[in-house]
Parts: structure tokens; C-alpha cells; sequence
């Protein structure tokens, strides 16, 4: 009998120290909008309950190929709005075409400056380059 008291307070205490579960509010969505036009341009956005909103745009564009073809292709962009579990607010902003994928947003890591060393050899490759 005192194993099985001894067993019932150790799951007791042992339970209460367990995280109570917290359900996450349900996201709505608040708005969206999609408009497709014959010539292939595309309007989309949307908005949720949480703050998250998303617009994006596409067009088709005229590229040039090869010899005398030319071809079309898609140039999108967009922008997007939230926030990251961490609580940060997140603003993204990209273009997509034929230059490729470029996105923007000050929460994506950037480059190290380049070294001064490198910085005052780099205008003078040009004329090393015509001298050989």
C-alpha cells in the first residue's frame, strides 16, 4: 500500500510540473484577392487575422535570344509582411526575372566588406588583364 501512495505522489508531482498545453489562436483570413488578365499579368494578395499579408504581381516580358528569336518570359514581384516565432517583424520584398531572384529585407545576412587590401588592387585589373 505505501508503494502505491509513494507511486500516486511521485505522478502527481510529476504532472504538475508537465507545460499546460496553450492552444494557438485561430488565423483568419482577413482578405485576398486574385485577378489573372489574358495577356498572362497576374495581380494576388492576401492578409491574415495575425498580421501576415502578401502581395505579389507577374507580367510577361519580352527577352532576347538567340540570334534574331525572341521569347517571353514571367518577371515577378512581391512583398510579404510578418512576424517570426521569435517575435521579430519580418518585411521581405523580392523582384524575379531574367537578372533571377532578388530578394530584400533587412533580416537576411549580408556579405563582409571586402578586405581594404583587395578594395585597392581591384581598379587596376582591367589594364593587368588588357597587358597579357
Amino acid at each position: 500500500m505505501q508503494v502505491f501512495i509513494f507511486a500516486l505522489l511521485v505522478a502527481t508531482v510529476a504532472a504538475g510540473s508537465l507545460p499546460a498545453y496553450k492552444k494557438e489562436p485561430e488565423i483568419t483570413i482577413t482578405s485576398q484577392s486574385d485577378v489573372r488578365n489574358l495577356d498572362g499579368s497576374s495581380q494576388w494578395s492576401f492578409a491574415g487575422s495575425d498580421g501576415t499579408t502578401r502581395d505579389e504581381s507577374q507580367a510577361q516580358k519580352q527577352l532576347p535570344g538567340y540570334d534574331k528569336e525572341v521569347t517571353s518570359g514571367n518577371t515577378n514581384q512581391g512583398n510579404t509582411y510578418y512576424t517570426s516565432p521569435e517575435g521579430q517583424k519580418i518585411t521581405l520584398s523580392w523582384v524575379a526575372d531574367e537578372k533571377g531572384f532578388q530578394p530584400k529585407g533587412d533580416h537576411l545576412p549580408t556579405p563582409p566588406p571586402i578586405p581594404e587590401e583587395i578594395a585597392r588592387v581591384l581598379p587596376t585589373l582591367p589594364k593587368l588583364a588588357e597587358s597579357y
